[in-house]
């Protein structure tokens, strides 16, 4: 655990230093920074919120193949254009409206985590324990699935901070198809947990997710 925090530390420091400097990269010391913080946040706040959960995949540095993909790819294709096209890379409007993407984001799954309590971790729960209890009040007014609206707002919005115009198609369609497959799997859990509560709830409430509404249920 040390070693991880250490470890994103340390990228958050670069990030900094990254930000402040005078060259082509610094739109990626934003992104330092907010890849780092996110993943420390993320184990901070479990260790708060549910610390029965809490685990070394808190922090979702291996949060899957398929994420860590993903990543590197964001990399190099940042990399790439900014040997062979760096005024790519300096379009700071465009960076400015991603980093905004990614606090709302940040703030928004952060908020999502604290107002569920324990109630909120990180594996699709198939039990029900004692003290689960459906979450409808603050964030969850708002949005059915808040923690996932700001994870895919904040995935987007890393590579629109990079001006990776492959990868910010890339993302949105593979975060989309991911949150669609994964609230569709989460509300089949919450149906049986909570039954007709929930239902209603899911009536009122959207998932906040754009052309995703859930599992459907029949008549």
């Amino acid at each position: 655990i040390a070693i991880r925090a250490c470890f994103l530390g340390f990228v958050f420091g670069c990030g900094v230093l990254l930000s402040f400097s005078q060259s082509s990269w610094n739109h990626f010391g934003w992104y330092m920074c907010s890849l780092s913080l996110f993943h420390y946040s993320e184990y901070l706040v479990t260790a708060v919120n549910n610390p029965k959960s809490l685990s070394l995949d808190s922090f979702l540095l291996n949060h899957s193949l398929e994420y860590t993909v993903a990543a590197l790819s964001s990399w190099i294709e940042f990399t790439l254009e900014n040997i062979f096209w760096p005024e790519l890379k300096q379009i700071t409007w465009l960076s400015a409206t991603g980093l905004l993407m990614v606090v709302f984001g940040e703030c928004l799954r952060k908020a999502a985590m604290f107002t569920a309590g324990s109630n909120f971790n990180h594996v699709v729960q198939n039990e029900k324990s004692e003290s689960h209890t459906l979450v409808t009040s603050g964030v969850y007014a708002w949005f059915r699935h808040p923690s996932y609206v700001g994870w895919f707002y904040w995935s987007i919005g890393t590579q629109v901070m990079l001006c990776n115009p492959i990868c910010g198609v890339g993302y949105a369609l593979t975060v989309w198809r991911f949150f669609r497959d994964r609230t569709e799997e989460e509300e089949i859990s919450l149906i049986h947990f909570f039954g007709e509560e929930y239902l209603e709830y899911k009536k009122r409430v959207p998932t906040g997710l754009p052309f995703i509404n859930g599992v459907k249920v029949g008549l």
